[in-house]
């Protein structure tokens, strides 16, 4: 059983040693644990120290891609050097390491395909009370749209299996995180989690600027990843509730109309029309969605099959 831990950076050179040195070294039922940093256009010495302390394996970026693209190319490299398990932390030492161990456990035992690091964001201190808040929604509505139950789908420290993530196709450019959970709900992979205490804060996150920019990608990329694989229940709550306000106007008037007052309201039967129409198109494209959904679904699987060739049988 050959392990990858993976460590995407971004000018990591202070920080990285700590994450190196604290790495297990054995792990019970892994045979091989070898590292691959993600040097992400770093202008720092990051790869220099990385070798210094002896990782053999590292993938560079020319210029800045971003988490998501560093996660994609990781994961490629380490299931074509024949990984069975990938592991993902952070070069900025958020993680503790000495956890790995602990986070493989229920893939080894078969028990699921992915694992996720909870942070217990409750405890968190540096977190204020509205990103801990924001953070507990996001998780919830990530949970809600994967049909799982996860306390901190943001969480990047994640261990996953070689099938999952065979199975799994990353899209979006902001991060993978929300993206991958929703997916691996839809395709019905295990996932649980195991909980976590995370070290001291080192720095600043890079991956977003405040935190509204960290909302906003990131309810984007759920927005996105329900459009790709639930379209059809997305659009049916939209559609019901254009339909529903646009039945109000028509109340509305019935009620006037049955108190002789109804001639000069006749506004509220063009509102109506207006948000009913909306409804039904409202419909229509999420039919449509769906239609493309299950085409996307067969792309899907003719993509799992050269995977499958690409990376060998699981």
């Amino acid at each position: 059983m050959k392990l990858f831990v993976q460590i995407p950076c971004l000018n990591e050179e202070a920080t990285l040693p700590d994450v190196l040195s604290t790495i297990p070294t054995e792990i019970d039922g892994i045979d091989e644990i070898h590292i691959v940093v993600i040097d992400d256009g770093s202008t720092d010495r990051t790869v220099e120290v990385a070798r210094a302390h002896g990782v053999q394996h590292v993938v560079s970026h020319a210029r800045t891609m971003g988490l998501a693209r560093s996660f994609r190319d990781g994961v490629d490299y380490a299931l074509l050097h024949g990984a069975d398990i990938v592991v993902n932390t952070d070069g900025d030492n958020q993680y503790p390491q000495a956890a790995i161990g602990e986070l493989v456990q229920p893939i080894l035992r078969g028990e699921a395909e992915i694992v996720v690091g909870d942070r217990q964001t409750k405890t968190i201190e540096h977190f204020s009370g509205f990103k801990r808040a924001m953070q507990q929604f996001g998780s919830w509505t990530v949970s809600r749209a994967a049909g799982v139950d996860l306390p901190d789908a943001a969480s990047g420290f994640r261990a996953y299996s070689k099938y999952s993530l065979i199975r799994l196709n990353i899209v979006t450019h902001f991060s993978y995180c929300m993206e991958t959970i929703v997916q691996a709900g839809y395709k019905r992979l295990a996932i649980t989690s195991i909980p976590i205490r995370t070290n001291p804060k080192t720095r600043e996150s890079r991956l977003f600027s405040n935190i509204w920019q960290h909302m906003f990608q990131s309810g984007s990329a759920i927005v996105r990843a329900y459009l790709m694989y639930r379209p059809i229940a997305l659009f049916a709550w939209i559609s019901a509730v254009l339909l529903v306000l646009g039945l109000v106007p028509f109340v509305r008037y019935l009620v006037l109309l049955g108190l002789g007052e109804a001639g000069q309201n006749l506004q509220s039967l063009l509102l109506g029309v207006l948000l009913v129409v909306t409804a039904l198109l409202s419909l229509v494209m999420g039919v449509l969605a769906d239609l493309t959904r299950i085409n996307r679904t067969l792309a899907e699987e003719s993509l799992d099959l050269q995977k499958l060739q690409r990376y060998g049988e699981r």
